[in-house]
């Protein structure tokens, strides 16, 4: 009997570890479908391997990218996207940095789409308290991604992890 190959990767980078950790729940959810890759230690050799695939970044301070996806960012602009479904889950404060909430997966999804990415996933606005953010679609009523906050509202993320999965499946037709 063959071994069954992951189907989605999921690409991330952490520093305090609350994206890696919900990088691993997302795999422990998806299972046989998915593994990990920690782009501190991988970069993007194995975006090619994919054509669905989930990332995950924090933003840090004013609206930052975290510094292993600024050091590796410009790898992406390598391999085509065009015909990969991208979902994107992102971290960050909303109370402490509320003008700057999710801005790092903004300027991710704005960049996957450059390279030709279709991104899924996006997410309601509702139950989120924060000034200014550039991860939301154009009419303002969805982050391009699921929105997590662990500083200020982690008893909300698994409950948000679990819906947004449910729709992550249906997109990526993983049963």
């Amino acid at each position: 009997m063959q071994e069954h190959e992951p189907t989605v990767g999921i690409f991330y980078a952490s520093t305090t570890g609350n994206t890696e950790l919900i990088a691993q729940k997302i795999a422990l959810h998806l299972g046989e479908h998915a593994i990990c890759h920690d782009i501190s230690a991988e970069g993007f050799d194995s975006v090619p391997n994919y054509s669905m695939m989930i990332m995950g970044i924090p933003t840090w301070d004013f609206g930052e990218l975290q510094e292993d996806w600024a050091s590796h960012w410009d790898e992406l602009a390598r391999y085509s996207l065009s015909h990969v479904k991208v979902a994107l889950f992102g971290l960050g404060d909303q109370i402490g940095y509320g003008e700057w909430f999710q801005d790092a997966m903004g300027a991710l999804h704005d960049y996957l789409i450059s390279l030709g990415a279709q991104v899924v996933g996006y997410w309601p606005v509702e139950g989120y308290d924060f000034e200014a953010s550039k991860a939301l679609t154009q009419d303002k009523t969805q982050f391009v991604g699921l929105a997590l906050d662990e500083d200020s509202q982690s008893g909300l993320t698994d409950e948000r992890l679990d819906a947004w999965l449910k729709e992550i499946c249906i997109a990526f037709e993983i049963t």
